[in-house]
């Protein structure tokens, strides 16, 4: 089989869509598996910009096909946007190169509201969610209540469904949460514009789509949101996300089995970065870290907020590696790093007076983690033009090697800029 699955290996914003692009340039098909309009793909393209937080990045290739599959929570709101968007650029004008699956669960103009609503609800204690709608989302699906892609097609059970969803949102919006209710006409109406547009992306069994493709040989891709340390079963809950966010989920969310998958390589910053609430032992609250922040653009593509940035951390590193099966690494944003006189490496922490090298699965635990320093050389000069490893500093060929070796996995890409050609391959990914 030709199945490779990407994942982020720390808290996200890893750089996993520069990846997925340039990946995609030699894949058939990439597949979005989990997660929903909450993560952001920024994509710099022959000097042009290009966020997504929903369609595959490989929609950039006009010779790969682009899967939304079960696995995902689909505001169709924003789809049709980015879709639009694509059109204005000049990209996807074949519409058989997206498909969207009928059992992809909708988001709806209620599950944002709830999500922002709870969150208010928190004050000092809150998530740090995007007010997306993602949780209340995975929650009706969960409860056996969420309304799929495929309904749209189906007007009267669509109407009936949506009925007695806003029935029972409107009361916790009004009665628990003294906000507004949501109107019910409005939301029926809008869907029926949206469903005319989107009509032409739609495919009954996404999962049958992937499983001939892998059968026949095809080169797939499968693509993630979020990082692993986000994930809602292994993460540092209950700061998470609302999917399962590792390799794992590309499997259940894609309906293919693990047979089909040859790697699972891991998408890694050089550094650590993380937005919202929740752990950071490597975390730089000074000016290194805000140098990171501007340097890096450290910036959500979907939010907007700052991400905090700290030195990379390698026991967190572990247990991604650990708890997804990584096989391979693709280094991100080394640039970044560059003019760093010295640079910090995690090698263990310090918790409650003892020495500790595994990551500890409890937040809190994770809390009280100090991190204890490996500081290596850093290096000098602009490093954004290498063609090849051969072209950067000894000290950043050193901090790769490092890198690799201390976490036993060979590194195979290696990126020193936003750009597509701004990376330097070490390995072929499809061999």
């Amino acid at each position: 089989m030709s199945g490779i699955i990407v994942v982020g290996s720390q808290w996200g914003d890893e750089g996993k869509g520069k990846v997925v692009d340039v990946f995609s340039s030699q894949a058939d098909f990439v597949v979005r598996y989990q997660g929903g309009a909450n993560a952001g793909h920024t994509l710099q393209v022959d000097g042009k910009q290009t966020i997504l937080h929903l369609v595959p990045s490989g929609v950039l290739h006009q010779n790969t096909r682009c899967v939304i599959a079960a696995g995902v929570v689909l505001d169709i709101a924003t789809v049709a946007e980015e879709i639009r968007a694509l059109k204005t650029n000049g990209l996807l004008k074949d519409p058989h190169q997206l498909l969207i699956s009928d059992s992809c669960t909708l988001i709806l103009p209620y599950h944002r509201k709830l999500d922002m609503a709870r969150e208010k609800s928190l004050g000092h204690e809150k998530i740090g969610t995007t007010g997306k709608g993602i949780g209340p989302a995975y929650e009706e699906r969960a409860s056996r209540k969420a309304i799929l892609f495929g309904d749209l097609f189906s007007p009267n059970t669509l109407k009936e469904k949506i009925q007695a969803s806003v029935k029972e949102k409107n009361f916790l919006l009004e009665k628990f949460y003294d906000e507004p209710p949501v109107d019910v006409d409005k939301i029926i109406q809008d869907l029926e514009l949206l469903t005319q547009e989107l009509a032409p992306y739609r495919c009954k069994d996404t999962s049958l789509t992937i499983h001939k493709a892998l059968k026949g040989k095809k080169k797939v891709l499968f693509e993630g949101a979020q990082g692993s340390l986000l994930d809602l079963l292994h993460g540092t809950y209950p700061f998470v996300t609302s999917s399962s966010t590792l390799a794992g989920s590309a499997l259940i969310g894609s309906g293919v089995g693990p047979g089909m998958i040859d790697k699972v390589v891991a998408i890694t910053k050089a550094y650590t970065t993380r937005v919202g609430s929740g752990p950071f032992p490597t975390e730089l609250g000074d000016e290194w870290g805000a140098r990171m922040r501007d340097i890096g653009r450290e910036y959500g593509a979907t939010t907007g907020r700052e991400r905090r940035c700290g030195w990379l951390d390698l026991p967190a590193l572990r247990y991604a590696i650990r708890i997804n099966g990584i096989t391979n690494i693709a280094l991100m944003k080394l640039d970044v790093l560059s003019d760093f006189e010295t640079i910090k490496v995690c090698t263990a922490y310090e918790l409650d007076g003892e020495t500790i090298t595994d990551y500890p699965v409890s937040p809190g635990e994770l809390a009280r983690c100090k991190p204890i320093y490996k500081e290596i050389q850093g290096w000098k000069g602009d490093i954004t033009q290498a063609k090849t490893m051969k072209d950067l500093p000894r000290e950043a060929v050193d901090y790769v090697q490092m890198i690799s070796s201390e976490l036993a996995i060979p590194i195979d890409v290696v990126s020193v800029g936003p750009g597509r050609e701004q990376t330097l391959w070490l390995k072929p990914l499809f061999t």
